[in-house]
């Protein structure tokens, strides 16, 4: 585990260091990532996020939450036109997390009681983000098969596949919200918690 937490802050700490209390995201800036990223982001989409506004962050520090499991895993999805290949895309709750994460270190909790708080309801959550992802897709290969229908007709479904999307994602959002205040500890506990070596690595 801890080779885990070094190897993850390697890159980050070439950088300068902001204090994490003071570079978390805005809700309003989760809202808007939320709003407008329906389809999803890509590792280096979710790393420009945080380095734009000034906060560290790097794909090695992602791989490494999605390996203690306080991320999903990335869905190939494939890029659109003709030998473009695939590539790895995640769910826009997914910068929501990250912050929640840093906000965890910054008060001082340990790897286990972050992942604990993940933990209870992450695969149910999970579940239901899967099976709206694969229905969703479903709607888009029927919009695009053989027998689609008018042009305007599909573009006013393309239209609802997108509002849909949206829909979906802000659901996955406030379900993965839920789950993080179910899972806070109180203040009193929390002040006392003691921090692991190799906790800076993951910021």
């Amino acid at each position: 585990m801890k080779r885990i937490l070094d190897i993850a802050g390697s890159q980050e700490k070439r950088r300068e260091r902001v204090p994490a209390s003071k570079a978390l995201l805005e809700e309003r800036e989760l809202v808007e990532i939320e709003r407008t990223s329906p389809d999803g982001l890509t590792s280096r989409q979710i790393v420009d996020v945080f380095e734009t506004r000034g906060i560290r962050f790097s794909e090695a520090t992602l791989r490494k939450y999605v390996q203690l499991g306080l991320l999903p895993r990335s869905v190939r999805i494939g890029r659109k036109g003709k030998h473009r290949g695939s590539c790895g895309v995640y769910p826009a709750h997914v910068i929501r997390r990250v912050n929640a994460v840093k906000g965890m270190m910054a008060d001082n909790l340990t790897i286990e009681e972050i992942q604990r708080s993940f933990a209870r309801f992450k695969d149910d959550i999970d579940g239901l983000e899967k099976d709206l992802r694969d229905l969703l897709l479903s709607f888009e290969r029927e919009a695009k098969g053989p027998d689609a229908h008018s042009p305007e007709r599909r573009r006013d479904i393309e239209r609802e596949i997108v509002e849909a999307k949206r829909a979906a994602s802000e659901l996955v959002r406030r379900m993965a919200n839920l789950e993080r205040r179910l899972s806070e500890r109180e203040e009193s506990t929390t002040s006392q918690a003691i921090a692991v070596g190799g906790l800076s690595d993951l910021y």
